[in-house]
């Protein structure tokens, strides 16, 4: 409410300084944003001020007061939303007892909320899933800063998955929000059923042994001393046991990835979100 009497006022300066109500109304949106009044109502308060109205607040109307927009209703909805940000705007009518269209203006004109959909995490991880992560993250840390050729001799990779869009939609997963407070999560996308080549053990061996051949041709100065370094994840076709003996029979090794951590394997971004 305060931010539509602040634009009123603006807008009673600019009638005063002889600015048309375009330019005006242009003003408003480059400084309020998303928050400016509407069109419609820009005009009509433009022309209210050019026919000499003085007060930028409602005035008082006739017929039965509002008892909606209340300080207890107030206090009743904002602890209602902080205890569950998915709270609907009927749902919230129906606990607080007033109108959908006044829950709204408290949410969003009052208490300058929006709703906003979840951002995408892989997992969430338990106490020892985020131990490991720890204890891996640690060692790769560790290890390039003793070592400066140790990210130069890290050979990675992973075969990708399209996704589709979520079941859930984005209004099923978004909550209330604050403007500062960041984003809600939720989990991964489901699999696109169009299938293309399965990635199974006896595959995925394939592809080591043309990787080791590629770094025989490539990294002669690698190969040599066998100084390279594997860096893939916990996929059933990568360490499966034909895969593990491949790689102990050759003396390849193999740096460790926490569960469920693609962002700690440089390759294993999604570069097609849906």
């Amino acid at each position: 409410m305060e931010n539509i009497v602040e634009q009123r006022v603006c807008l009673k300066f600019c009638v005063s300084n002889d600015i048309s109500c375009g330019e005006s109304l242009k003003m408003l949106r480059n400084t309020y944003g998303e928050w400016c009044i509407s069109k419609t109502r820009a005009y009509e308060w433009y022309k209210a001020f050019k026919e000499g109205r003085e007060v930028v607040v409602d005035l008082p109307r006739s017929g039965r007061p509002s008892t909606a927009t209340t300080k207890e209703n107030i206090d009743k909805i904002k602890k209602l939303v902080l205890e569950n940000r998915r709270m609907s705007l009927r749902e919230l009518a129906s606990e607080v007892n007033i109108s959908f269209k006044s829950v709204h203006n408290i949410l969003i004109h009052i208490l300058g909320m929006k709703r906003v959909a979840a951002r995408l995490v892989p997992k969430e991880l338990n106490f020892v899933q985020r131990a490991q992560r720890k204890h891996v993250a640690e060692d790769l840390v560790s290890r390039a800063s003793t070592d400066p050729t140790f990210m130069k001799r890290i050979i990675t990779g992973d075969e990708t998955w399209v996704y589709e869009y979520d079941m859930q939609t984005s209004q099923q997963s978004s909550e209330w929000r604050l403007e500062n407070e960041p984003k809600p999560k939720k989990p991964r996308q489901s699999r696109s059923k169009i299938k293309g080549e399965t990635v199974n053990k006896e595959y995925y061996l394939g592809v080591i042994k043309r990787l080791r051949e590629s770094i025989r041709r490539k990294r002669p100065d690698l190969w040599q001393h066998n100084s390279w370094m594997l860096h893939h994840d916990n996929a059933p076709s990568h360490t499966a046991i034909i895969v593990k003996e491949f790689l102990a029979k050759n003396s390849t090794k193999v740096l460790d990835q926490a569960p469920y951590s693609p962002d700690i394997a440089p390759s294993d971004f999604f570069y097609f979100p849906s």
